[in-house]
């Protein structure tokens, strides 16, 4: 990874771009720093240290702190990234953006400029329930229209102006705006949850309780990064043979290729989606003052509470983390299911002349894709559930509760490692163009070295 950055600041178009991809981030960071005008910080933070549950500290980590301090990037990029799941489900039930989706670059901006629509649309509902449902508690200093439209306006601007940066990120930077946006406010939080820890479990203690507890922290992230990277680059390669044709005096095909099946084909889709679906009621019932009392109802609320969870003197409660378990495995294959289609694979094969090798093309081709489909699927889903209830545990059973969880874990592994492979893409071109001719790139930056 180091080797990588250090090669990329050599060329001097990567190293532009490292640059301005770095720029942009100093702005999303500034930005998440100027308040919202009209708002009370305090009335969130307040609200915030009453409630359970992750769930809020689950959104406070994708807006990188923003959310607790009302600044006019409260709403972070989170419209963005719900209007694209919205749109890429809506692909497979529309056939209009179906075609969209299938009609090349042209068809992909068009998909583009409806998700940006979608998202101003989804910021502007969410800053306006914040606006007049905080604003009427206490949000706002002094709760009017004029005031709660100039909190929606720029929650709303906030927003989109990310969604800007994060695409000119893409077009300018190293790649991956959005998910780069995403990192760097995750990333924020790390320190103050190291902190956090240090306070909970090292300070005030002896050296040697100190110094394990340290090497057990240190340990535990290690791990979990570990297993994240494998799980991120794990892939099942199915070999494919292209069958020779002879045209005239040419020969075509004849190749050997391979179809890349990653291990984790879905994600971390499927357990932002099951963490979703377990914090919506409580959510909810946080809103409307419900949930603490010794009811049905409140019990069932307590086993969804991911902080209930693997505690030794509540054990039932754990109930909940068997139900999300569930819940990741069946979003794993729903979500491969709408992103993957073997029969599509197949037939694109059978058209360019290539099969599998020991299997007939056609009908026993699409079998074979799905069951191998489907392993690597159950596979790569309980890949997502051990890293995800690694932290869950060490909740639970000593009471680490930080945001930097299994999601976060993965989102940050991902991010870089994906971003890398962009950045290593980028210098490859670099290095063919000043192969090539010397308008696009110095020789010096060619593979001969010169």
């Amino acid at each position: 990874m180091l080797d990588t950055v250090r090669r990329a600041f050599k060329i001097e178009d990567v190293r532009k771009r490292l640059f301005y991809t770095f720029m942009m981030l100093i702005v999303v960071r500034l930005g998440s720093e100027l308040p919202t005008p009209g708002v009370d910080p305090t009335y969130i933070q307040n609200f915030f240290a009453s409630q359970t549950g992750d769930a809020f500290n689950f959104f406070d980590a994708f807006t990188g702190g923003s959310f607790t301090q009302m600044s006019v990037f409260a709403l972070s990029i989170t419209p963005y990234i719900t209007s694209s799941i919205i749109i890429q489900l809506l692909t497979i039930a529309i056939p209009k953006l179906e075609e969209m989706q299938k009609d090349g670059p042209d068809g992909r901006k068009k998909l583009a400029a409806i998700t940006r629509y979608v998202t101003v649309a989804l910021a502007l509902i969410q800053s306006t329930a914040m606006a007049v449902g905080f604003g009427r508690q206490g949000l706002l200093v002094e709760y009017n229209f004029v005031n709660a439209a100039i909190v929606v306006c720029t929650l709303t601007a906030g927003s989109a102006f990310l969604m800007w940066i994060g695409e000119r990120i893409t077009e300018k930077g190293v790649g991956n705006g959005i998910s780069i946006v995403l990192l760097i406010n995750i990333i924020s939080r790390v320190p103050s949850d190291f902190v956090t820890l240090f306070e909970q479990f090292i300070k005030g203690k002896t050296l040697a309780k100190g110094l394990l507890s340290a090497v057990i922290i240190l340990a535990v992230v290690l791990v979990v990064i570990f297993l994240v990277v494998i799980l991120q680059d794990g892939e099942r390669r199915i070999a494919v043979q292209y069958s020779q044709k002879v045209q005239g005096r040419k020969t075509y095909g004849g190749q050997s290729s391979h179809i890349p099946l990653k291990v984790n084909t879905a994600g971390v889709i499927p357990v932002i989606f099951a963490s979703s679906l377990m914090q919506f009621p409580i959510v909810i019932a946080q809103f409307l003052g419900k949930g603490n009392g010794t009811g049905i109802g409140s019990q069932i609320l307590k086993c969804m509470n991911s902080n209930n969870w693997c505690d030794p003197n509540n054990l039932i409660y754990s109930i909940g983390l068997v139900v999300y378990i569930v819940l990741t495995i069946f979003f794993a294959y729903f979500y491969t299911s709408i992103t993957f289609n073997p029969l599509e694979i197949a037939n694109n094969m059978k058209k360019s002349g290539g099969f599998i090798p020991g299997i007939r093309p056609g009908k026993p081709t699409v079998e074979y894709l799905t069951k191998i489909l489907n392993y690597i699927i159950f596979v790569g889903a309980c890949g997502l559930v051990i890293i995800q209830v690694i932290p869950y545990f060490f909740n639970g059973v000593f009471g680490a509760n930080v945001s930097f969880g299994g999601t976060s874990i993965i989102i940050i592994v991902g991010v870089v490692l994906e971003t890398l492979k962009q950045i290593e893409s980028q210098m490859l071109v670099r290095n063919y163009t000043g192969f090539l001719n010397t308008k696009g790139g110095s020789m010096k930056n060619s593979f001969l070295g010169y």
